[in-house]
C-alpha cells in the first residue's frame, strides 16, 4: 500500500479502556500516511458494538468479546483483533491509606451493599496494619454499557456465589449500591474527587491520575498489583485461534486476577455499503500496524501490556482472513514493523 491515502477517513467507536493507547497509535499511523484520517469515539464497548452493527463505523472496539447471541445479531462474520492487554483495578481515595488489600468476595460485598464502612471487620482482617477509618464506602460504577463492567462482573461472578446469583455478568447491570459515572474517565474522576470512594477502572487511568489501587488476591492466594508483568502472566495460556479468550482469574501464581484483552472488531467481508477496496486496504494496514513492533511499543510505553508472540501470530492470521467480496486484501508491511 502507498504511504499516503489522501481523502480517506477510517472511523471507529467503542471502549474507553484502550482510548489512551488508541489516541496515540492512531496519531502515529496518520503521521506515516499523509492525508489519511482515523477517527475514534470512546463511547463504551456497548456503543461500539451497536455502531459496528449499524455499519456507521468501520470498526468497533470492545473489552469483551462477542457472545454467540451478539455474533448472530451482527449479520456478517466478525473478526476479533486483540490490540493489547490491561487490568481492571480497584482505585480508591482514602486519606492516610496508601496500601490496601482486597479480595474479590469483599469487592462483591461492597457493590452489593453488604459492606458499607471502610473499617468493616472483614476488610480490617486482611489489612491488620492499615489505619482504616470509620467512613462510609462510596462505590462508583459505570452508567454506560461497558466491556470493563463485563470483565469486572465476570470476575466477581467467578469468585462470589452471592454476586453470581444477584447480579451476574453483563455490560450493563442493575446496581445495588453506589453512584454512576460515564466511561473510565468518569469513574476515575469521581473516585479522585470523593473521599471514601472506590471504583473499577482501567489500570492506565489509575496510573495516569496517580490514584492508589488495591492489591487483589488471585486464584493462588497471592495479593497482586496490576503491572505489565502480572497482566502478561495471566495470558500465559494456550489461546484459541479466533482470539476470543478470557484471561480472568488465571491460575498463574504471579497473575493479576482481572487481566483482560481489548479488541477491535471488524467485518471479515469489507464489501458492504459504500465501502471501497482502498478503504478496506487502509483498515487492514492499520490493524497490522497496531500489532507491529512499533504499535506494541506504544502500548507498553503507556502502561498497557503488549501482546505475546503467540497472540500476535494468531492475530496476524485473523487479519489475513479479511477480504473484500471475493478479492483478497494484501498489504505490504513496513520493514521492522512486523
Amino acid at each position: 500500500m502507498e504511504r499516503g491515502a489522501p481523502g480517506i477517513a477510517i472511523s471507529g467507536a467503542g471502549a474507553t479502556f484502550p482510548y489512551p493507547y488508541y489516541n496515540i497509535v492512531f496519531r502515529d499511523y496518520m503521521r506515516l500516511n499523509s492525508g489519511l484520517t482515523v477517527n475514534y469515539g470512546a463511547i463504551g464497548s456497548g456503543g461500539g458494538i451497536r455502531s459496528l452493527r449499524d455499519r456507521s463505523v468501520d470498526f468497533g472496539a470492545s473489552d469483551a468479546f462477542l457472545n454467540s447471541k451478539e455474533i448472530a445479531s451482527m449479520k456478517g462474520e466478525i473478526i476479533h483483533v486483540p490490540t493489547c492487554m490491561g487490568g481492571v483495578v480497584m482505585a480508591y481515595t482514602l486519606k492516610g491509606v496508601d496500601s490496601l488489600r482486597l479480595t474479590g468476595s469483599l469487592v462483591a460485598d461492597i457493590y452489593l451493599g453488604n459492606i458499607r464502612k471502610w473499617n468493616d471487620p472483614k476488610i480490617s482482617a486482611i489489612n491488620p496494619d492499615v489505619p482504616l477509618p470509620n467512613l462510609d464506602i462510596t462505590p462508583v460504577y459505570r452508567s454506560d454499557g461497558s466491556g470493563t463492567t463485563y470483565n469486572f462482573s465476570e470476575y466477581l461472578s467467578i469468585v462470589s456465589p452471592d454476586w453470581d446469583s444477584v447480579m451476574g455478568k453483563g455490560k450493563a447491570l442493575k446496581w445495588e449500591a453506589g453512584i454512576a459515572a460515564k466511561g473510565n474517565p468518569g469513574v476515575a474522576g469521581i473516585v479522585q474527587q470523593t473521599e471514601g470512594a472506590i471504583g473499577y477502572i482501567g489500570s492506565e487511568y489509575a496510573l495516569t491520575l496517580k490514584l492508589p489501587v488495591a492489591k487483589l488476591r488471585n486464584k493462588t492466594g497471592n495479593y497482586v498489583d496490576a503491572t505489565l508483568e502480572s497482566i502478561s502472566a495471566a495470558a500465559s495460556v494456550v489461546l484459541p485461534d479466533d482470539m476470543r479468550a478470557s484471561i480472568i482469574d488465571s491460575e498463574d501464581p504471579n497473575a493479576y486476577p482481572i487481566s483482560i484483552f481489548t479488541w477491535i472488531l471488524v467485518y471479515k467481508d469489507q464489501k458492504y455499503g459504500n465501502q471501497t477496496k482502498k478503504e478496506a486496504e487502509v483498515l487492514v494496514d492499520l490493524l497490522n500496524y497496531m500489532i507491529s513492533d512499533a504499535g506494541q511499543k506504544v502500548a507498553a510505553q503507556i502502561n498497557y501490556a503488549p501482546l505475546s508472540e503467540q497472540a500476535i501470530e494468531k492475530t496476524r492470521k485473523l487479519i489475513g482472513e479479511i477480504h473484500y467480496g471475493d478479492e483478497d486484501i494484501k498489504v505490504e508491511g513496513r520493514k521492522g514493523e512486523r
